[in-house]
């Protein structure tokens, strides 16, 4: 199964020497790199490659430490760069095994065009390549082109690396809690099991019969579940969580009116929608300008 190389281009607004030592020195590149978690030159030779240690915190104590060189360096007379580079690791556990690749810096008009092209050699014969056809190769392309809009955002607004991270992963994270909330809470109480207490408060709140207000109930789950996925598929979550600044409120509201005793409960409608609200007031604001792979071309 033949991969194609992976490939990465972003137009950045920055000097040639700003950006070159941002990709270059290893203490500035392993802040932005989401593939590095260190970068350690080594005592360089003369007329030697410039050798290096790099390692990458997979999670649970665990990570993969390999080795790189630096092969050469090409400045063009249209005043464009080429840097090219040798990689690889011993350890078995990583689905790379050797790889060679290219960084090229290219001034444009008052910008410039920042690119790379990479391939690999990949570890467990058949079941690696395929592993890495349908998994690992888009996921590192994608952190790739994640990790070059960072960059271009630190360079052009001087926002720090670490707190656009921060706020990246905190965004997705918030994004799955309310993918998972909404899908929960529609499909387990309402679908699943029908819990006498929805039924209960929907009786109450709109004056219903049993069978009027389990029929009620079972399309709101419904549309609880279809929300949750929104929060899956819908671009535009800032939009989502201006939505639940005012739904909470209004739960909230209804179901204290149709259930007044619920507030004596454990994890009761009012704390419950008043952390969920308050989470939609962090997200909402943390949601703008968000670090995005989309912003970089990814084919030549």
């Amino acid at each position: 199964m033949k991969s194609n190389p992976i490939y990465v281009e972003i137009t950045i607004n920055s000097e040639m020497e700003k950006l070159w030592d941002a990709t270059q020195k290893p203490e500035l590149h392993e802040q932005w790199d989401l593939r590095f978690s260190s970068i350690t030159y080594l005592p360089k030779q003369e007329n030697e490659p410039q050798h290096f240690n790099y390692k990458t915190n997979i999670g649970f104590g665990m990570n993969i430490a390999g080795w790189g060189k630096s092969v050469g360096t090409f400045h063009a007379k249209d005043g464009s760069r080429t840097s090219s580079l040798h990689f690889g690791t011993e350890q078995a556990i990583s689905i790379i095994r050797e790889g060679k690749g290219y960084w090229k810096y290219k001034p444009e008009q008052n910008s410039m065009k920042f690119l790379t092209q990479y391939n690999y050699e990949t570890n467990f014969g058949r079941v690696g390549n395929f592993f890495d056809f349908l998994i690992f190769r888009p996921a590192i392309g994608w952190a790739t082109a994640l990790s070059f809009d960072v960059l271009k955002r630190w360079l052009e607004k001087g926002e720090s690396p670490s707190t656009q991270y921060g706020r990246f992963f905190s965004y997705w994270m918030i994004t799955i809690l309310f993918f998972f909330v909404w899908l929960y809470q529609g499909l387990v109480p309402k679908l699943m099991s029908m819990h006498p207490e929805e039924v209960s408060m929907t009786k109450s709140l709109l004056a219903l019969t049993t069978n009027q207000a389990t029929t009620i109930v079972t399309l709101i789950g419904i549309g609880e579940i279809i929300f949750g996925l929104i929060w899956l598929f819908y671009k535009n979550k800032r939009r989502l969580l201006g939505l639940q600044l005012i739904l909470f409120p209004l739960l909230t509201i209804s179901a204290i009116v149709a259930q007044p005793a619920s507030l004596s409960h454990p994890f009761n409608p009012l704390t419950f929608n008043i952390t969920l609200f308050i989470l939609s007031i962090i997200g909402f604001f943390m949601s703008k300008d968000i670090p995005t792979a989309k912003s970089c071309k990814r084919k030549k």
